[in-house]
């Protein structure tokens, strides 16, 4: 199995770390005055979603997990579990509210997600990183709210809530960044 040193410490890498899977989300290379330089690393975990900070020296050396990815698409909260569906078996397979914990707020009935699995297990699900989805709730506009830049909050129809231009209402189609929350512009 491959391995990665302090030096191929970078955002986005993928590493194990006592047998579990980890997502380096924040990094930061320190070289102090006095001693060997390190890394300080925020990774987050493919089983649960959770952040962990952890400092690196220059001989440790990490595994780096083999991960897959397959389309499912999602079908239904079951009150316990979000319900997916193979796309080509047609195995329907379930996933705890802490496994799916950032995409939950984007999953729609019927949408294609990547599910990822770690030693033939389902650990997570990542939605797509662009999506269409309606304005259910937003505030009015005011005159006089034309000044450039400016946004405010709306409530998507998966329950995500994402600023936006003023000029953007209440039941239009949007163009949705799921990976920043960001708002990328209306749909015609």
């Amino acid at each position: 199995m491959a391995t990665i040193g302090m030096s191929d410490i970078k955002k986005g890498v993928r590493l194990i770390v006592g047998e579990v899977p980890y997502k380096i989300v924040e990094f930061q290379h320190v070289k102090p005055g006095k001693g060997a330089a390190f890394v300080r690393m925020k990774m987050k975990s493919f089983l649960n979603g959770k952040v962990v900070e952890k400092t690196v020296h220059a001989g440790d050396k990490f595994e780096v997990p083999v991960i897959e990815f397959k389309t499912m698409q999602y079908l239904y909260d079951d009150g316990e579990m979000y319900q997916f569906m193979d796309n080509e078996t047609y195995d329907q397979l379930g996933l705890t509210y802490e496994q799916c914990d950032d995409a939950a707020k984007w999953l729609k009935d019927g949408t294609n997600v990547d599910m990822i699995f770690f030693k033939n297990k389902a650990i997570s699900v990542a939605a797509p990183e662009v999506m269409e989805l309606f304005i259910t709730e937003t505030p009015p506009n005011f005159k006089g709210d034309t000044s450039s830049g400016s946004k405010k909050p709306a409530t998507l129809e998966t329950g995500a809530v994402v600023q936006v231009p003023y000029h953007v209402l209440e039941g239009d189609l949007i163009k949705v960044n799921t990976v920043d929350c960001e708002f990328l512009g209306k749909v015609k």
